[in-house]
């Protein structure tokens, strides 16, 4: 398997992911939940799916710091983590209101994104050990 260098933060399989996870939930998830989820639910998963992509590329842009790298790649995981609960509390409560099938697949996504991140972290953490900086 060929290594593909990583320019920016826009080389990163996770940061895409992310990117496009985010415009899913909210072209097909946030519109078709109910008003009174405005202050709460629409608010949290707005702002967590939105939070992962921002993070990432924070955190790239502090990849010579180590412990500044880890911070963000860490809050991009807790933020991952959120959006799976509120994406499972969307289909659960609301499983009338939105497209199920679309909720479950972006719980996967989310899942697969949490578990980039945590590589990633491992990753770097290695490749600091190897005194790359």
């Amino acid at each position: 398997m060929e290594k593909k260098r990583i320019r920016s933060f826009h080389d990163l399989d996770v940061y895409q992911n992310s990117y496009e996870a985010m415009l899913i939930v909210f072209r097909e998830i946030l519109p078709e939940l109910p008003v009174e989820e405005k202050y709460d639910l629409i608010d949290q998963l707005r702002r967590s799916s939105k939070a992962i992509p921002r993070l990432i590329a924070e955190g790239h842009s502090k990849r010579h710091q180590k412990r500044g790298f880890q911070k963000y790649i860490d809050d991009a995981m807790a933020e991952s983590n959120e959006t799976i609960v509120s994406l499972c509390q969307a289909k659960d409560l609301y499983g009338n209101n939105i497209d199920v099938e679309v909720c479950k697949k972006l719980i996967d996504i989310y899942d697969k994104i949490s578990r980039q991140l945590y590589n990633l972290e491992k990753a770097w953490n290695k490749f600091h050990e190897k005194g790359n900086s």
